[in-house]
């Protein structure tokens, strides 16, 4: 399955007339649907649509939610009237109407100035309703405006999934490069707590009291601990079980955000207990850079659906 970013932008028109047939003068033409989206931990889905289409929003509402999963959507939809002349044609009970309206305010408001011939062809325009488009050419148009929307989603998709792949390639060679660190810092380490621990022991004149076997076997039973809990080569081991899940989701493609998103997170406490245990500054230049790398990861996650 493909990858889909939350972030694109998709528009479709519909027509409500067949091929090769004029639309009247009297009906409303091209239905047009807009979808765009951002970035969001669940789908936020909102419409803009005249007042006219609004019974028409439970079924949109499921025909996005059966196709999309997450994101910050909004979804307009308009629609024109193609007349014959750009010039309303204002009917008769609509001037008696608009003409009692302006009695009535003059009553009350004497000073009030009349209406011009603009004006009234204006509130005729707005007011006069007229046929709207009908709910299978909406939803056709809703159709392939989402059926874009996929489209773009998917490309930007991809995009995302060749970054990742650099991100995580990157953080390979980071590990790569930290391996062959590890024993030799650990063994540095132990050398220095062994020489720490004689010199506390001379200090403290303990070797006049505990036979040296004795604290022989101590120190290299202390040493050994200390070795463990600076080793990091466990850390590295479950960064890159983490690495090769990440990997896996990307092949495997479709709903894997919120997985990607929790997979962040434990790379990030890898790398972080990298450069908590680090003993030497190689180590903690590269637990810097894996946080880098790590962060850039996070960021791009945040856009996968």
């Amino acid at each position: 399955m493909p990858v889909y970013s939350m972030t694109g932008y998709a528009s479709a028109t519909a027509q409500p007339t067949t091929p090769g047939e004029t639309p009247s003068s009297h009906v409303a033409t091209g239905v047009t649907v807009e979808a765009r989206s951002v970035n969001g931990r669940f789908l936020d889905l909102s419409f803009r649509m005249p007042d006219e289409l609004r019974a028409l929003e439970p079924a949109l509402r499921d025909l996005v939610t059966s196709q999309v999963k997450r994101g910050k959507m909004e979804l307009r939809i308009s629609f024109q009237r193609e007349t014959e002349s750009s010039v309303p044609n204002p009917q008769p009970e609509q001037l008696n109407r608009l003409a009692r309206l302006e009695e009535q305010v003059k009553a009350w408001l004497p000073k009030a100035q009349g209406l011009s011939v603009q004006e009234a062809l204006q509130w005729c325009k707005g007011g006069s309703g007229g046929p709207v488009p009908a709910d299978e050419h909406v939803l056709e148009a809703a159709r392939q405006c989402l059926k874009g929307f996929l489209a773009a989603r998917e490309r930007e998709g991809a995009k995302l999934v060749t970054m990742l792949k650099q991100r995580v390639a990157t953080l390979r060679q980071l590990a790569d490069q930290a391996e062959p660190l590890i024993p030799a810092a650990v063994q540095r380490q132990q050398e220095r707590f062994l020489e720490r621990w004689k010199e506390a022991l001379n200090a403290a004149g303990a070797t006049t009291s505990v036979s040296e076997q004795s604290l022989q076997e101590r120190a290299v039973n202390e040493a050994a601990a200390y070795a463990l809990r600076i080793d990091v080569a466990e850390e590295l081991t479950r960064l890159r079980s983490h690495l090769d899940e990440v990997e896996r989701l990307l092949k495997k493609g479709g709903d894997i955000g919120k997985r990607l998103d929790f997979l962040m997170q434990e790379l990030h406490r890898e790398a972080n207990t990298l450069g908590s245990k680090a003993v030497a500054i190689e180590l903690t230049n590269i637990s810097v850079e894996m946080k880098v790398a790590i962060e850039q990861l996070r960021e791009q996650v945040q856009n996968i659906e």
